[in-house]
């Protein structure tokens, strides 16, 4: 942030107003305290350690290639976003099984233009990813079609870990990774 702002926080008996100069921090009074990230950051974690969590919570914040948490993945659905090399982008989408991530890039192998999550989340049925448009279904773990017009062709895998309750991108072909549903982004 080039230019400062002015954040006052008013508690039932304090008032604190400070001149911030970055992008994230915090504010507190006797009663509470105000924790923001200007550019959308990451959710907080309330625990009882928050101060010394908070800066290594930034720090992921800042990963480009930080998706989202684990938590967010959805298990009877998928998660879209948009991995990125230079100006390019790539849509994909995640789903979740237990503590594991799988994602593929969101398109259909019979007509790559159709995407598997049109936006509200991909159809799930019995553990197979299903083409809205075509009914050809995808194994979730390897992405190999058992039934459809591209029968035994797979989806595109992209790499993504789980790290610390947060999901990363580790593919290689790409630079970082957003959320296609984050109205901050």
């Amino acid at each position: 942030m080039a230019d400062s702002v002015r954040v006052t926080l008013e508690g039932a008996d304090e008032s604190t107003s400070v001149r911030v100069y970055g992008d994230e921090g915090d504010v507190s009074t006797d009663d509470a305290t105000f924790r923001f990230s200007i550019d959308g950051g990451c959710d907080e974690d309330e625990n009882e350690d928050a101060d010394s969590s908070f800066a290594a919570e930034a720090t992921e914040c800042n990963d480009p290639r930080r998706i989202a948490p684990l938590a967010d993945i959805p298990t009877h659905g998928t998660l879209r976003c948009e991995a990125r090399s230079g100006n390019r982008g790539t849509e994909l989408i995640l789903r979740r099984v237990g503590d594991d991530v799988t994602a593929w890039r969101n398109s259909c192998p019979h007509k790559p233009e159709v995407r598997l999550d049109p936006g509200s989340g991909a159809i799930i049925r019995d553990e197979q990813v299903v083409c809205h448009e075509h009914g050809a279904r995808f194994e979730c773990g390897n992405g190999v079609c058992t039934a459809g017009p591209c029968r035994g062709d797979a989806l595109d895998a992209i790499a993504v870990t789980v790290r610390d309750e947060s999901v990363y991108l580790t593919d290689d072909r790409f630079e970082s990774c957003r959320r296609l549903d984050d109205p901050t982004a």
